[in-house]
Formats: C-alpha cells, structure tokens, sequence
C-alpha cells in the first residue's frame, strides 16, 4: 500500500483462517496469514496491505488483545480495514472494535481452514474486500454472503453460520 489512505489494511488474527491442522487427530497450530495468497491469486485491483497481529485460536483471545488490536486499528491511517479472525468470539470483537471514528472495519472468517481443498475462506476474503468498500463507517462482519452490524449479530454453532440478533437496549 503505498500510502495509509490508499487502500485496504488487512489484519489478520488467527483463527481458522490461519490454522494448519499437524496430524490425523487434529491438532493445530495458527500458522502465516493466508490473506496474501488469496488476494494474489484473485489478482484485486486495489491496494492492499496484510500485517499479522495475533496469532490465536479466537478462544484464547483476551480483552487485552482486543484493546491492542483497537490500539493498531487506531494507530493506522486506514479508513478501511478487514480483520481475519476466528469464528468463535469474532462477534465479542466486533463489539469491542465498535463506537467509530469514520472508518469502516469488517471482520471475516473461515468454517475450515484456507489451507482445506473445501474451504469458504477465499469466497469471504473476497466478499469482505468488497464490502469494505461499499459499506458506510461502522464495524460489521462478513460471512457466507452476509453482511451484520456488529452488537447485532451471534454465531449460531449448531447451524455452523451467522445470524442476526435483535439490537442491545
């Protein structure tokens, strides 16, 4: 990205769409963002940056790391911003990245891994990397063809899929 304004920043965080599964019994590891290689590979025409700032299952992530990844939000000079992250607590960060300052932040993820043969996570990457750039300021998530506001939305696990929830208040 040649200048802060120019494009789009990707953060990623782990989660699913980083893991790489070691062996049979499934254990995994978080391993380098996948966001780079997709977005070659679709050869986007926009200016784009990745930049890794965790490495974590989302289960494992605390309020500490959602306020320093506010904290890198903040400190960049990006308007628009995609955040990969793991399925299970994206719709907490969503939360916590909520109360703008202008800019439009869209978090996305992966039900398997972008590693997998039969992944969703280029076709959200994409879906995101477009959103990001129609939506007006706010912080939302993009998964599977949907778009939610953050603070209105839960990850049904039984289903494996997002869904809007009722506004807080």
């Amino acid at each position: 990205m040649s200048g802060a304004d120019d494009g789009i920043l990707v953060l990623a965080t782990g989660g699913t769409f980083d893991k790489v599964y070691a062996d049979a019994l499934s254990e995994f590891r978080v391993g380098e963002p996948q966001a780079p290689g997709i977005l070659e590979q679709a050869r986007v025409d926009v200016a784009w940056q990745v930049e890794a700032v965790l490495a974590k299952d989302s289960l494992e992530l605390a309020d500490a790391d959602r306020r320093a990844l506010r904290a890198r939000v903040e400190a960049s000079g990006a308007r628009r911003v995609i955040i990969t992250h793991g399925t299970d607590t994206m719709a907490e960060t969503a939360e916590a990245l909520a109360g703008g300052d202008g800019r439009t932040i869209v978090l996305v993820g992966a039900m398997q891994p972008a590693r997998m043969r039969e992944t969703d996570a280029p076709f959200n990457l994409g879906f995101a990397l477009a959103a990001v750039q129609l939506l007006v300021p706010g912080v939302y998530i993009a998964m599977n063809g949907r778009v939610f506001e953050a603070g209105r939305v839960r990850k049904d696990r039984r289903a494996g899929r997002f869904e809007a929830t009722p506004p807080r208040g």
